[in-house]
Formats: structure tokens, C-alpha cells, sequence
């Protein structure tokens, strides 16, 4: 944690920049908190504990500077499961025992980020996390979109997202036209807004628009009314207090135990993934080029999320969308998120007679939206154009999501990884065992060997040799040998030498004009074709 002085110094150096700027972001936060909660099966004002957790206590433990904290969309899926299957279709009582899976997997967080671990996310292959991120959208979307025409939830209660996607056509032909068109609106204002060219708006988030719109056509439809009642069509927000909420009875129950024991695997992979991914995709966008301390960042999320958990609150992460505009909305430190938190405190204490008055069709909209984005068609294409095996990859890991489970997918997705290397000439000892070869040619010369074939697998080896190469150094990556170079590794090398020469250094990759690219793309894999390769004694 950084020390007291530095982090008042920031307050007082930049307090109107972060002010102004958590501010934004909490009317963004506001309506996204209360929609994932909801869809999650928690009281929706629970949405808006974990980010006022994660912004008033977290940030002053933080890894990063500019990243909000809260609750994301990517974990619904994980969440609203953990309830029903915990719960057995008691909702309260599945509400609590998921509390307890989420205060678990923060404390398993927190000794991961003292373990140092952050650096396994190098692991997973980028096409398997992309098409996961893509499943999460399209499960979204597939409940949502029932709630936003006036679906009975009863009618979607037990169903997967293949059978609520089945569900669609029939959703639509006997919509609630009052319901369907508050719903219809609320998308429009979503989808539309980036188009309006009116440059006072534009730091008016669409979301807070969806929100008041969605208040006032709820009125004049007479929302209230007691023939909507089995449609629930406004928001129960629950009640805002500090009370301990999280139930550990799962941990000595033999039949809930290995349910469990599913969520918090699920918790602390997805959860820590998406911190870790975002954590790095911010730096990348941070004006001051500064770079976080992603370990420490997983610590902070952990204790963020024991606290949320014990209060009543879903999970948290480092959420990019809310960074990226705390960005742009010239945050300069931590206490954006501070202030970010603060304002949805206050948002809840003032509010909850508006908040009751939401349409629950609106908030569906926003989520679609939110869903769109992780699944639009634009995914798909940037996939394709990185390469047709990247594609592969990333639609195994979106089939076998949805028809399973997010665990099965990921796993499917780098299985697929490894049998399209393999099938692609790389061996299975090149692929579990590294061949690195770094040597100093002269004083701050250096130069990397790859022997065999540099994939996701022995990335961690590799990034453990080069991070030995002093700041400011000149660096050579030699893959003249290297039969296979694929995607994940290619991309982080790429990031590594924006780093690596915003420090002074010099890198240079040699020896991939004799390899086949699998694509146009500058960073797709690439392959050394047969006739070049030649038999090469294993190195030690």
C-alpha cells in the first residue's frame, strides 16, 4: 500500500480533477450496480454496497491508480448460479450462502496477491478468455432480453441459456406492449446515445438517461398497478444496512459442499482474470504511464470482497468500462474511486424512494447492452482477422460455455489451444518444456534464443528470462529456431516492449521473416515451414 503522505498528497494536488471525475462515474456506477445485482438474484442495493466498498476502502489499498472498483456483468453468471444451486430455489437463503463462497474466495484472493501470482494470467490463451468473456454477454443477454418486454420471471425460472435463447420468439409474440415499450426505449437511449453529436451530452452517461426515462413512462403506465403484479415490473431494491449477511453452513453440509466448493473456484479464477486483465488494459490508457502493482491490486479486490461479502454485497473486481471512463473523465489518482463510492453512499441514502420506482425493464436494457458489448459481432471479426485458429478456439470456448458451465469452457478453450499447436507441428515436450537461451553478448547486449517454440504454455518461463534483462538494455529475440510462435505470446511480447523501451531499452525480434503468419494480422502465430526446420538436440 502506498504510504499516507503519497496518498494525501495526491487528495490535495488533485482533489477537483478526482472529484469531478468520481462523480461521473458514479452516476454511471448507480445504474449498472442496482441491474447487476438484480440479475445476480441479490438485492439489487447490494449492487451498490460493493462499490461503495470498493471505492471507500479498497482504493486506499489498490495496486493501480485509476481503476474503479465494484461489481461487473462478467460475473453474473457466476453469481446467479452460485444462488440458485446453493439456494435450491430459496432465494434468501441462497442469497446468504453465496455470501459466504464470495468472503472465502476474498480471503483466497488476498494470499494469492501476497503469493505474488498475478503473473499466471499469461496463462490462459487470449482467444479462450475473449470467447468467455463473449459466453458471459450472450447468457446475459438471453435472460435479459425476456425481462425487457414483460417476461413473468416465473416462466424463466430453471432454464438454461440455450432454452431461454429458444424462448426468445415466444417472449416477443406475447410481449407486455406498456413493459416491452419502456424496455424498447431504454435500448434505443443505450445503442443510440454515442451517435448524438451534441457535445454538452456527451458526459451525460446514457445509462442515468435510461434511469430517469424509465421512471417517468413507469409512472404514466401506472406500473404500480396490481394486474402487473406477477410480472414484477419495478425494482425491489432491498434494504441498505451493515449487517453480517454471509452463511458458512455450506462448508459442513455434504450436499452443498462440492457446490461450493465449484463457485469458489469459479469466483477466484474469473473474478482475479478479469482484475488482472482490466488492471493491465488501464495501464496501457494511463496519460502518466504508471504502472500498477497487479498483485497488490488482487490483494485489495480480496479484502474489498471480504467485507462486500460479510455486508451482504456481490463480489468485486477492477471493472473496465467505469476505469476506462474515469479516464477520460481526467481522474488522476485513486481517490476518483474514493469519491466514486462516496457519492453512491449518499446516492442510497437519498434515493431509495426513486430507486423503488425503476422499471425493471430498464435495467434489463442496460445489461443487454452491456451484454452486446462483450458478444457484439465486431468480437467476432477482430478474432477472425487474428486468425481462423484463434477463431476456433474462441467459439469452442462460447459453445461449450453455454451448453456447460464458464469452468468447462475455459478448459475446452486451451484444450483446443493445445491440439491446434500440436496439429500445427509443435511437440508436446516443446510445449510443456521451455528452451530458452539468453546470453550478454556485451555490456547491455543481450540476446534470447528460442529453441523450440514459444506458446502460452512456457510464456512464464520466457517472461521470467527476459524481465532478468536490465532497464535500458539493448535486447535481441532471436526465433530463427522457434517452430511455432503463437498469438498470446505475441501479443505479450508486444506489450512488453512498450514497456520494456518506454524505459530506454532497445528490443528487437529476429528471425520471423522465415516463418508462415496464419493471418495479416501483426501479431497473429506463426508457424516455420517444414523444410526449415531441422533436428535439433534438446538444450538442458
Amino acid at each position: 500500500m502506498r504510504s499516507k503522505q503519497s496518498i494525501f498528497s495526491s487528495l490535495s494536488h488533485h482533489w477537483s480533477t478526482d472529484l469531478l471525475s468520481g462523480f461521473l462515474v458514479s452516476l454511471i456506477a448507480l445504474p449498472l450496480c442496482l441491474g447487476i445485482a438484480g440479475a445476480s438474484n441479490f438485492p439489487p442495493i447490494m449492487g451498490v454496497m460493493t462499490a461503495i466498498v470498493g471505492g471507500m476502502v479498497v482504493a486506499f489499498f489498490a495496486g493501480s491508480e485509476l481503476t474503479i472498483k465494484g461489481p461487473a456483468a462478467g460475473l453474473i453468471v457466476i453469481v446467479a448460479g452460485a444462488v440458485d444451486e446453493l439456494g435450491k430455489g430459496d432465494m434468501e437463503h441462497g442469497w446468504k450462502l453465496a455470501l459466504g463462497v464470495i468472503v472465502i474466495a476474498g480471503l483466497i484472493q488476498v494470499l494469492l496477491g501476497l503469493l505474488k501470482v498475478a503473473k499466471f494470467v499469461d496463462f490462459v490463451p487470449l482467444s479462450a478468455v475473449h470467447g468467455m468473456l463473449a459466453a458471459i454477454g450472450i447468457i446475459i443477454m438471453s435472460k435479459q432480453l425476456h425481462l425487457a418486454v414483460g417476461t413473468a420471471p416465473a416462466e424463466m425460472k430453471g432454464k438454461e441459456p440455450l432454452e431461454l435463447l429458444e424462448m426468445v420468439p415466444h417472449s416477443l409474440a406475447h410481449m407486455e406492449y406498456h413493459i416491452a415499450i419502456i424496455g424498447g426505449v431504454s435500448l434505443l437511449i443505450m445503442f443510440g446515445w454515442q451517435y448524438l453529436n451534441i457535445k454538452a451530452l456527451k458526459k451525460v452517461p446514457p445509462a442515468l438517461i435510461v434511469l430517469v426515462v424509465g421512471v417517468l413512462l413507469g409512472q404514466y403506465f401506472h406500473l404500480t398497478e396490481p394486474s402487473y403484479k406477477n410480472l414484477k415490473p419495478l425494482v425491489n431494491p432491498g434494504d441498505f444496512s451493515f449487517n453480517f449477511n454471509a452463511d458458512f453452513a455450506a462448508l459442513t453440509d455434504s450436499t452443498l459442499l462440492p457446490i461450493f466448493l465449484k463457485y469458489l473456484l469459479m469466483f477466484v479464477l474469473i473474478g482475479s482474470l478479469e482484475s488482472l486483465l482490466t488492471g493491465r488494459a488501464i495501464d496501457l490508457i494511463d496519460p502518466e504511464k504508471r504502472k500498477s502493482n497487479l498483485s497488490q491490486d488482487i490483494t485489495a479486490v480480496g479484502i474489498g470482497n471480504v467485507i462486500a461479502g460479510l455486508l451482504g454485497g456481490l463480489p468485486m473486481i477492477s471493472e473496465v468500462a467505469r476505469s476506462s471512463a474515469n479516464i477520460n473523465n481526467g481522474a488522476k489518482s485513486r481517490w476518483a474511486n474514493f469519491f466514486h463510492g462516496a457519492f453512491l453512499l449518499l446516492f442510497v441514502v437519498l434515493l431509495v424512494p426513486v430507486i423503488k420506482m425503476v422499471p425493471v425493464a430498464s435495467l434489463a436494457a442496460m445489461l443487454i447492452f452491456v451484454g452486446f458489448r462483450l458478444a457484439s459481432p465486431r468480437e467476432f471479426t477482430h478474432i477472425y482477422h487474428i486468425g481462423k485458429e484463434q477463431l476456433t478456439i474462441f467459439l469452442i470456448t462460447i459453445i461449450t460455455t453455454l451448453a456447460t458451465d464458464l469452468l468447462v469452457g475455459i478448459a475446452a478453450g486451451i484444450l483446443t489451444k493445445f491440439i491446434i499447436q500440436i496439429a500445427f507441428g509443435v511437440k508436446i515436450s516443446d510445449i510443456l518444456k521451455s528452451r530458452f537461451d539468453l546470453t550478454e553478448k556485451e555490456v547491455g547486449v543481450y540476446q534470447l534464443n528460442v529453441n523450440n517454440a514459444a506458446v502460452f504454455a512456457n510464456y512464464l518461463k520466457l517472461k521470467k528470462i527476459i524481465a532478468q534483462v536490465p532497464a535500458g538494455s539493448s535486447l535481441v529475440i532471436d526465433f530463427s529456431k522457434a517452430t511455432y510462435v503463437d498469438h498470446t505470446v505475441a501479443d505479450n511480447l508486444n506489450n512488453f516492449r512498450k514497456d520494456f523501451e518506454a524505459a530506454g531499452g532497445v528490443l528487437t525480434f529476429r528471425g520471423l521473416d522465415k516463418h508462415e503468419a496464419l493471418s495479416e494480422h501483426p501479431l497473429a502465430a506463426r508457424r516455420l515451414p517444414k523444410h526449415l526446420r531441422k533436428s535439433r538436440v534438446e538444450i538442458a
